[in-house]
């Protein structure tokens, strides 16, 4: 057991080998800063797809051709007028509408961006809203007689975000070389290439690219959220039929938001778990040191051992001064990591929103806290275990005679 003598003698070594007990305390620092920054990110990256899922995609499906390249920039498979109307008819669908996509180029003044042009059909616009999580901030949302008018992403409203100056209500933008009326604009999404999308209605959008009129790049569709799987099914079984395809040969997928999402899900999880796999190769590696420091500070102490057990010290006390020496070097090395990876999360969050990219959030929990510091005390405290039995077996007057 350790008590407060030897506590006070153990943290009296640990201040006299200053270099070495820093060095021992970084080595683990990184380790568990690099785990607090990846995991604390990581977790806002959850928060912010849940918030999604529950907000959003709970009811929803999409249909998208399937394509070599993103929505807007193949045309080689396409959804038609045709197979809306198979959605929409089919059991469990209760509204279904179409999407336009393509890359674009926007003009004001000068300057010249590419950016992504989307049309939908504003009787639809709940649903196409809904999706994506959006509505309109400033001014009004489009209406089925508009046209030469459009509504843009949050970002087209700032400083130097989009051009060099803010657009405002009823201002000009050139879209593929017309001329555009401004007549909203729709809230941030947190990420800039969806806060400079253009929206347009989907009949301006045949006028604009007559040569690909009819050609949706996908298909939303709100269904029943209890039959959700069952539903798909009937509709992939629908578009199989009206657009003479066997199944297995679908030129199309059919998929809940849910299942999407899903999918990043997985994937982020993967990532997050690689970065923190490479981040625990470095807390072995500074848990080997931390046994290295322990076993040289047994080395050193080999007298002083031995003059503890001819007055009375036990082999748990010696025990355990070394193993309390370990795992306080972990305590500090943890509590120092974790206001360092706080730190560097706040000041990286902050960039990141500044630039647009809001949803890349850091998310703070007391789980996370306690269990850096916990973590980073038990790897020390375990990585001394050994030098520590090592010195409670040292034999009194072989150590006296120790040189």
């Amino acid at each position: 057991m350790v008590n407060k003598e030897l506590i006070k003698y153990s943290l009296k070594h640990i201040s006299h080998r200053k270099a070495r007990s820093f060095l021992t305390i970084f080595s683990i620092l990184v380790g568990i800063s690099t785990i607090f920054i990846f995991v604390s990110f990581g977790q806002g990256l959850f928060d912010y797809v849940n918030e999604i899922k529950t907000s959003s995609g709970a009811d929803k499906v999409t249909i998208i051709p399937k394509g070599i390249g993103a929505p807007g920039l193949d045309n080689t498979f396409f959804l038609t007028e045709e197979d809306i109307r198979t959605v929409e008819k089919t059991s469990g669908v209760y509204e279904a509408t179409g999407m336009y996509s393509k890359a674009a180029e926007v003009t004001k003044g000068r300057t010249k961006k590419f950016v992504f042009l989307l049309g939908y059909d504003p009787d639809k616009a709940d649903l196409i809203k809904e999706v994506f999580s959006i509505d309109v901030d400033t001014g009004r949302d489009l209406r089925q007689s508009d046209d030469a008018r459009v509504v843009l992403g949050h970002n087209y409203q700032l400083d130097k975000k989009i051009f060099p100056n803010g657009l405002t209500l009823n201002d000009n933008l050139e879209v593929q070389g017309q001329k555009l009326r401004i007549v909203g604009f729709f809230e941030e999404v947190g990420n800039p290439q969806d806060d400079s999308n253009v929206y347009i209605t989907t009949d301006y959008f045949e006028k604009l690219y007559f040569n690909s009129s009819k050609k949706f790049n996908q298909i939303i569709a709100r269904v029943d959220a209890d039959n959700i799987e069952s539903t798909i099914q009937k509709i992939e079984s629908g578009l199989r039929k009206s657009r003479n395809l066997e199944k297995g040969k679908e030129d199309f997928f059919v998929a809940s938001f849910e299942e999407l999402l899903e999918q990043f899900t997985q994937a982020l999880d993967y990532i997050v778990y690689f970065v923190i796999f490479i981040a625990l190769i470095s807390v072995v590696v500074s848990a080997v040191n931390t046994a290295n420091t322990t076993i040289t500070s047994v080395l050193e102490r080999v007298k002083e051992i031995g003059i503890m057990k001819a007055i009375g010290a036990k082999n748990k006390e010696i025990f355990a001064i070394f193993v309390f020496e370990a795992g306080f070097l972990g305590f500090i090395a943890g509590l120092l990591g974790i206001i360092l990876g706080f730190i560097i999360t706040s000041i990286a969050g902050a960039f990141l929103d500044a630039q647009g990219w809001g949803f890349l959030s850091p998310h703070y929990s007391w789980q996370l806290f306690i269990g850096c510091i916990l973590f980073a005390t038990l790897t020390g405290a375990i990585s001394g275990i050994i030098p520590a039995w090592r010195a409670s077996k040292i034999r009194p007057v072989r150590a006296l005679r120790y040189e």
